[in-house]
């Protein structure tokens, strides 16, 4: 078996900014400042429109400064800051456009609710010369960085398959801002995995969907979805999920798994698992060697897709910006490819597929 080098993390700043966190909901409380906590960034300052939750945090997680506004957040941000924008998709635009010109700016996803946010977005941070990314954070979880180690060393030969697999129980009354949307499944959820396919596979030829509602929960649109990516003859790229699986945990899934002509890989998306609770993550491999059964191996992993992604998105960042790395993979450009194909997702599932043609030439 040839030897493996396996790479679970990314580079870090020489010399980390500062950060302020504009938002102080749920994610920024379970991930963003965990994994700040974790890399040692600095955290210099929060602000929330609701005062309470953002005091909360900073004496959860000692932040020195509470802003009491957003301009007052604008004024006073030390020299070089990082502005982390982690707000629901429709207050994106009334933010950004108040931050200081040429700001390094990491965007919580999705990049707007639609295709035509997304452009606007990307309009504003052209015109006031953001260095900014979208915090697709997955592509940095330590299971991801692994597998991409394993097929870029030609470990499983040529990658012809990559599926995910989500059928768990998701309590989504946590995100109340979500009732009434129009869009909810592909638009905040499988858009991790139209991101990850995109950054392994580029760019599809086109995309099959279908996103249904649940009959339980009558105040969201479609959480369960079926997603196909059209890739040519030879390579298959699948999403399934669904968010109301509430029968227990014994039949739960949370899966990627990535095919090649010589091997595989499969790795347990565990935040999502008894979620918030959640499990930790896991991966498997198979690498056959001639004339032997296939066997599946465990590698231990260093960290979990929550937090420790989020290290990997802000180091990013931070990285591009000090010059240390030349490469910002979740940049707004490219974002916005993956709002493009989220938004041709719904236009697919909207146009309700082929009607089939019966014997008797009726329809």
């Amino acid at each position: 078996m040839p030897e493996i080098q396996i790479t679970q993390t990314t580079a870090r700043p020489k010399k980390p900014r500062s950060i302020i966190i504009i938002g102080a909901g749920g994610i920024v409380r379970d991930a963003h400042l965990p994994a700040y906590g974790k890399a040692g960034f600095p955290v210099a300052g929060i602000f929330d429109r609701d005062h309470s939750r953002s005091q909360a945090l900073a004496s959860q997680f000692r932040i020195p400064r509470v802003y009491e506004s957003l301009d007052e957040t604008v004024r006073e941000a030390p020299a070089d800051t990082v502005f982390d924008v982690a707000v629901p998709a429709s207050a994106i635009l009334e933010i950004l456009p108040r931050l200081p010109d040429g700001s390094g700016v990491l965007i919580q996803k999705p990049l707007g609710e639609h295709l035509e946010q997304a452009a606007a977005i990307r309009a504003v941070c052209r015109q006031k010369r953001f260095t900014a990314a979208v915090n697709f954070q997955l592509r940095f979880a330590p299971l991801v960085l692994a597998a991409r180690s394993f097929i870029e060393q030609g470990l499983i030969g040529e990658l012809h398959e990559m599926e995910f697999r989500v059928t768990v129980y998701t309590p989504w009354h946590l995100w109340t801002f979500l009732e009434g949307l129009a869009r909810v499944e592909i638009l905040y959820h499988s858009i991790h995995y139209l991101d990850l396919i995109r950054a392994f596979l580029g760019e599809p030829r086109g995309v099959h969907a279908l996103t249904l509602k649940h009959p339980k929960a009558p105040k969201l649109a479609a959480t369960r979805s079926t997603l196909l990516l059209n890739y040519g003859d030879t390579v298959r790229a699948q999403i399934s999920t669904n968010h109301g699986h509430e029968y227990g945990s014994r039949h739960q899934e949370s899966f990627v798994k990535w095919e090649g002509t010589h091997g595989a890989i499969k790795a347990t998306l565990g935040v999502l698992l008894n979620y918030p609770k959640g499990e930790a993550d896991r991966l498997e491999y198979c690498l056959p060697a001639p004339e032997t059964e296939p066997q599946w191996l465990n590698l231990p992993l260093v960290g979990n897709w929550f937090p420790d992604a989020f290290i990997g998105s802000m180091s990013s960042l931070m990285c591009f910006l000090e010059g240390s790395s030349s490469e910002l993979p979740t940049s707004v450009e490219d974002a916005y490819k993956t709002m493009a194909l989220v938004e041709a997702c719904y236009r697919s599932s909207e146009n309700g597929g082929r009607m089939p043609v019966f014997e008797d030439g009726n329809q």
